[in-house]
């Protein structure tokens, strides 16, 4: 039987699509210079890793797990898969933020948890035996997915209604990622990493569908604070078996649970993003003033490409390839800019680090 989901969209919901939609288009109205933009994309994906990591037992704290992931840190004592669960997860996060422009695929899905459970961009089979899902605490089993020989085409069917919805648009695309993590979480095809996988194909179809945000944001901070509600969600009616009518249980309850989360999340970004546009504008301002009329001029130029040449600034500017060469050397003598490309022949310049922000 296809994958038909059974919910409903409750009045809470429906506000909170709204409040999405909402928070979207402020986020794409806000002005964001590359340089924060970078930062941004860095925090996210850094607190991403941490919490996602987190809901699965990793032990790492939010400042190893920065250090581990920018090599400047490691070896922490009895940490040593932790470490790896991280810089998986990390790597898995960079992927999706490059491959996000084609519909998903299952090869897409199969390299995603390659990575986060081996690092590696190989695409992994689904299970081959029976898996069982059981209480942190207890030990008792608490819900058995389906058996191996369904996963195949149970998989095969997710896929093709998650690309189908996308492309004919009548579900908003927040509800597509939400049903397709309570599915694959349904599902369960591999013996390990499904939790991990699943919420990165989240990511996935929500960067697809236009809801990435650029990268800047994270809902797996809203699934570890509030895990107990991510996981009764996930639960459903109690349903302990998937051969037990789960394929027709009621989950607006979780849709309520993801929506809400998203909708936080979108706030919680465009609130911060501008801040961080007005300190960064109020800074600009008094740098600035620092600059020459030609200068300032030039700081377009840097905004089409990151390396120029004494041409490209003449062109710009509508001087002579003299005139260009003076400023550019008194441009070096004062740190405007810096020798990009040191060769006599294709010799290139950069901006300097500390003019950076104000493209």
């Amino acid at each position: 039987m296809p994958f038909t989901p059974n919910y409903t969209i409750t009045l809470s919901i429906a506000q909170n699509l709204v409040a999405i939609e909402e928070g979207k288009k402020q986020f794409e109205s806000t002005p964001i210079n590359t340089t924060l933009l970078s930062s941004l994309r860095k925090s996210a994906r850094l607190v991403a890793t941490h919490y996602s990591t987190q809901i699965e037992g990793n032990r790492l704290t939010m400042e190893q797990v920065t250090e581990v992931v920018s090599q400047k840190g490691s070896g922490f004592s009895g940490r040593e898969r932790d470490e790896k669960e991280v810089v998986n997860y990390y790597k898995a996060l960079e992927y999706i933020e490059t491959k996000n422009n084609k519909p998903l695929t299952e090869k897409t899905i199969q390299i995603i948890h390659g990575l986060v459970l081996n690092g590696r961009k190989s695409a992994t089979p689904y299970r081959d035996g029976q898996n069982v899902i059981k209480d942190g605490v207890s030990n008792a089993i608490v819900y058995m997915p389906p058996e191996a020989s369904d996963v195949d085409l149970l998989m095969k069917e997710l896929v093709s209604w998650i690309d189908t919805s996308l492309e004919n648009g009548k579900i908003p695309v927040p509800i597509i990622a939400a049903l397709a993590h309570y599915q694959f979480a349904t599902i369960h095809p591999y013996y390990d990493g499904n939790g991990r996988t699943a919420r990165l194909m989240t990511n996935y179809i929500l960067h697809y569908g236009g809801y990435g945000l650029k990268g800047i944001y994270s809902l797996e901070e809203y699934y570890a604070k509030n895990l107990h509600g991510y996981y009764d969600a996930l639960a459903v009616e109690d349903i302990p078996n998937y051969y037990m009518e789960r394929e027709q249980a009621d989950l607006t309850d979780f849709l309520e649970y993801f929506i809400k989360g998203m909708a936080i999340a979108f706030s919680n970004i465009v609130e911060k993003s501008k801040k961080q546009v007005t300190s960064i504008s109020n800074n600009n301002s008094k740098l600035l003033r620092e600059l020459s009329a030609k200068q300032r001029m030039s700081l377009d130029l840097f905004l089409q490409q990151k390396e120029i040449t004494t041409n490209d600034l003449a062109i710009h500017l509508g001087v002579s390839k003299r005139s260009a060469a003076i400023l550019i050397k008194k441009w070096l003598e004062t740190d405007f800019l810096i020798i990009g490309n040191p060769s006599n022949k294709a010799r290139t310049y950069l901006l300097n680090d500390k003019w950076e922000e104000l493209i």
